[in-house]
């Protein structure tokens, strides 16, 4: 039986999702995996909060990093990616950005943009 015994430095792929504070720990996050669906949100935000059990689930199920950006702690961060509502996805593979999407999605289409670029 394996156990995850993946530290909070996030080297490698993990279960769940990892919180970002700052563009240098999403860059490094980014560097050091392929597919890394980032999710910008904001505790007050109702979708967010139906959001988030499905981003828990494609963090659990998928080879993808998945990354949680609080807005209001990272402003300048949510500024630089373009983020004027929440939630909003941003997936980055092989270091890129590809793919954006904007609102409350639902677990299907998260899953097929995710293992479109895996």
């Amino acid at each position: 039986m394996a156990t995850d015994t993946a530290s909070d430095a996030g080297t490698a792929s993990t279960n769940e999702p990892l919180h970002v504070d700052g563009q240098a720990q999403l860059d490094d996050i980014v560097a050091e995996n392929d597919v890394v669906l980032t999710d910008f949100y904001a505790d007050w935000c109702g979708p967010c909060q139906m959001l988030e059990p499905i981003v828990e689930t494609l963090a659990a199920e998928t080879d993808a990093t998945v990354a949680k950006v609080d807005v209001d702690a990272n402003q300048q961060l949510a500024a630089a990616y373009g983020v004027r509502g929440v939630p909003t996805l941003v997936l980055f593979a092989d270091g890129e950005p590809v793919e954006r999407l904007v609102g409350m999605q639902d677990e299907a289409r998260l899953r097929s943009v995710v293992e479109e670029h895996a």
